[in-house]
């Protein structure tokens, strides 16, 4: 964050100090609004939650080094007081945007956003200054969080744009206006909020090309007809990526390389070169692609892309994280979030990952699936099944309980097991694990899987 007194950052998001003994005093440091990420010279913005109050922990944050807290309401130690604290931060990121002028790039869809968010950030900072969405933050208070990392040394702005709801990307591009825009699916994510099918949910992703400007770039997923259909939703030049033919960077030769990695010829305008992913699922060439789109348009050529995609590492947890028990357990922790697209990618990359090894997927409900969701498990009940997966055990009642009727009804010998809650899913799959067992947890981030492959992780390696 660039250097702003606290009487500047009041200016700029109309707060009262109170408590504040140097209106003068420099925050050096980005903001937070968790209390324990707090760092010396930043600001603690004091969010009300579901469950937690930030402004209880308003002393804690000074005590940690915070400068001062941005609140709703006077809080006994340095504050700047404004009505609302989200809208606040917000426009001290817009202030800093202005002031720094780094490449805005937006990236947004279905599935895949975090690991793509990764890939292209692992690739831009090997040619400038880098500042990236941490984890998924990728919200109304998680996008100005990210930006207020940036500094004058900034090249590159990589921004994760999460929609829960049409209008969503409309605020957070007004925020943060981009130049380059990703647009990666259209899928059954936020269904239920979004509206009553996938045409609902592209209107509500293409707000994003919307907002790019006449000079800017759209990246767009040729094989996606969803988000095809967004081109005419833009004023931006038009980048094409993905397998088909049509488009300007895509992969070609597809292979499937040790333990289920994915290894391809990247195509772009500037020519050609191989690309090693060291992520798992054929799923992942797309993510890549995506990060390639964006990487191309700005000028960087396919060889640097290349590199730089193959170098990548895994940065965020919960997604195709893998560890390895010292018994020969293999856990894949998949359990940051789940949907029909997301879960059939998982079920399929650790089938993969297995070869002949014997696999066990421990899964729960998949949220926000609307009308159709009891079916949509049922779906992937029937996918285990025909995977051949060898253990099933659903977590939850009701539409968990259909994922496992289906599988069990397949007739393809796949051993199915419900259990009602997370604890007794640790002490079931406790039992029933082999060594040599490849193991896929997963299911939304609410029903609490993320606990149960931490715990099976953590087992035998103590």
């Amino acid at each position: 964050m660039i250097p702003m007194t606290l009487n500047e950052i009041a200016q700029v998001v109309g707060a009262s100090p109170h408590d504040v003994p140097d209106p003068r005093a420099l925050v050096t440091a980005p903001a937070a609004v968790d209390s324990r990420e707090v760092v010396p010279g930043g600001l603690f913005a004091a969010t009300v939650g579901a469950r937690v109050d930030g402004h209880d922990y308003a002393a804690g944050a000074i005590a940690d080094g915070a400068v001062a807290v941005l609140a709703a309401r006077p809080v006994g130690v340095p504050a700047l007081v404004v009505e609302d604290v989200q809208l606040a931060i917000g426009l001290l990121a817009r202030h800093l945007l202005e002031r720094v002028s780094p490449i805005v790039i937006g990236l947004t869809g279905s599935v895949g956003k975090t690991t793509t968010k990764d890939l292209l950030a692992q690739v831009l900072e090997r040619r400038a200054a880098t500042v990236a969405t941490d984890r998924s933050f990728n919200n109304e208070l998680g996008l100005p969080l990210t930006v207020l990392r940036a500094d004058a040394t900034t090249r590159y702005l990589v921004l994760e744009m999460g929609a829960g709801r049409k209008g969503d990307l409309t605020y957070l591009t007004g925020l943060a206006p981009p130049q380059v825009g990703l647009v990666l699916n259209v899928g059954t994510a936020h269904l239920e909020r979004m509206g009553a099918g996938l045409a609902d949910v592209a209107e509500a992703k293409g707000e994003l090309v919307e907002a790019l400007p006449a000079d800017g770039f759209a990246l767009l997923n040729a094989d996606d007809p969803y988000v095809m259909g967004m081109a005419g939703r833009t004023k931006a030049q038009i980048l094409l990526y993905g397998r088909s033919a049509r488009a300007r960077v895509r992969a070609e030769g597809v292979r499937m390389a040790d333990r289920a990695r994915t290894a391809f010829e990247l195509v772009t305008p500037s020519g050609r070169a191989p690309v090693e992913l060291d992520l798992i699922g054929e799923h992942q060439v797309s993510n890549a692609l995506g990060a390639a789109a964006v990487a191309s348009a700005l000028g960087l050529g396919v060889a640097e892309i290349a590199d730089g995609l193959t170098a990548a590492r895994r940065r965020s947890g919960g997604r195709l994280e893998i560890v390895e028990r010292p018994d020969g357990i293999t856990i894949v922790n998949d359990a940051y979030n789940a949907n029909p697209e997301s879960m059939r990618a998982g079920l399929r990359a650790v089938k993969a990952l297995a070869g002949t090894r014997r696999t066990v997927a421990i899964l729960g409900a998949m949220g926000q699936q609307a009308d159709a969701s009891r079916a949509r498990h049922a779906e992937m009940g029937r996918l285990v099944a025909d995977l051949r997966f060898d253990v099933l055990i659903t977590v939850g009642a009701g539409d968990p309980l259909a994922m496992a009727w289906a599988a069990e009804t397949s007739n393809q010998g796949v051993a199915v097991h419900t259990v009602e809650d997370v604890a007794e899913a640790i002490k079931l799959a406790t039992s029933l694990l082999e060594p040599g067992d490849v193991v896929l947890v997963k299911a939304s981030s609410e029903i609490g899987l993320s606990a149960c492959a931490r715990a099976l992780a953590q087992s035998l390696t103590q």
